[in-house]
């Protein structure tokens, strides 16, 4: 009965994560097909390109309630069991940049699913599992974005410095061991996701933001 209710639990933090609210924002917003639109993702970032502003900032907010509300599933119907509550959130991460929900064939025929990269879910994971941690994450990873530019790097180093914070707490005897390998399997999806966006980087055609792509304006006298 235990097996049961722990799949059920993981299975239903899947299709939690799998509920594609970028594509149904912009839709309700536009009427485009977020998939259409640039990098085809649902996150945020990219229902901002499709649908502005209000529209990327709900998405995210939503998207990161997808990998809490994972944890609190877990803690929920199997409390103290810090494994699930792990598996839950990565579960989520799965299910917003593979949903069932964006089953499709491409055009070559096979079939394929969309969805997202993954960092707002798995920064609302780390939320689940130590709330503080938005407190050390989302303004690092912020800071990473407008510094170093690239939408993708700031995306992986949430899940990055969620492997290190938990490292440390871990080490220092305050947050339980289990809490690392989620940080690390969290970048492994990540990874996976934005293999597009890693070639683009070694290519140096990877689409620079924040405060070094203004400075590359000024120096091309874009802008005054």
């Amino acid at each position: 009965m235990q097996i049961l209710i722990n799949a059920g639990v993981v299975i239903g933090s899947y299709l939690l994560g799998a509920v594609p609210f970028g594509f149904i924002f912009v839709r309700l917003k536009t009427g485009k097909d977020i998939r259409d639109v640039q990098s085809g993702r649902t996150g945020g970032t990219n229902a901002m390109r499709a649908a502005g502003f209000w529209v990327g900032l709900s998405t995210a907010l939503v998207d990161i309630l997808k990998g809490t509300v994972a944890v609190w599933l877990a803690r929920m119907f199997v409390p103290g069991n810090e494994w699930l509550a792990v598996v839950c959130p990565l579960a989520a991460i799965i299910g917003h940049n593979y949903s069932v929900f964006l089953l499709s064939r491409s055009p070559d025929g096979r079939l394929r699913l969309g969805g997202g990269a993954g960092g707002a879910t798995s920064l609302g994971g780390s939320i689940g599992l130590w709330w503080p941690s938005v407190l050390v994450i989302f303004p690092l990873a912020a800071l990473i974005y407008y510094f170093i530019g690239y939408a993708s790097i700031a995306t992986m180093s949430v899940a990055f410095l969620s492997a290190l914070l938990f490292g440390y707490r871990a080490y220092a005897g305050l947050g339980p061991p289990e809490y690392i390998w989620y940080g690390v399997l969290s970048l492994a999806l990540l990874l996976w996701a934005l293999r597009p966006n890693i070639k683009r980087l070694f290519e140096g055609s990877e689409r620079l933001h924040g405060y070094r792509a203004r400075k590359q304006k000024q120096a091309a006298g874009e802008t005054p």
